[in-house]
């Protein structure tokens, strides 16, 4: 991903995370005790985050299903509670076996 594509991309989300985390402050003089309000405001930017990346889990790969290998990876090992750097070394490498046995099988 170029620069020129990713700095947009990284604007978006940094606005929108600031406009949900700010916006309360702003709109609401008392604090917030509605717990579906809360909720909601503390998972947001997780949310925008998730959205922004899943698709380029499929698409950076040069084979979707590298990336598809590698997000399974990625959620079992997050399931057994991993840290963020053994999941995403973990996940390269799947990303990297899956493409490279995908290049031995075409000849």
């Amino acid at each position: 991903m170029s620069v020129s594509c990713f700095l947009p991309y990284l604007a978006v989300m940094a606005g929108v995370t600031y406009l949900i985390r700010a916006l309360p402050f702003a709109a609401f003089n008392k604090k917030i005790k509605n717990r579906f309000v809360k909720s909601f405001l503390y998972y947001v930017p997780y949310a925008v985050l998730s959205v922004m990346t899943v698709p380029d889990i499929f698409f950076a790969p040069g084979l979707a299903a590298a990336g598809a290998a590698a997000l399974v990876v990625a959620i079992l090992l997050s399931y057994k509670e991993k840290g963020l750097l053994t999941v995403a070394v973990f996940s390269c490498i799947t990303v990297y076996t899956v493409e490279l046995i995908a290049r031995l099988m075409q000849q």
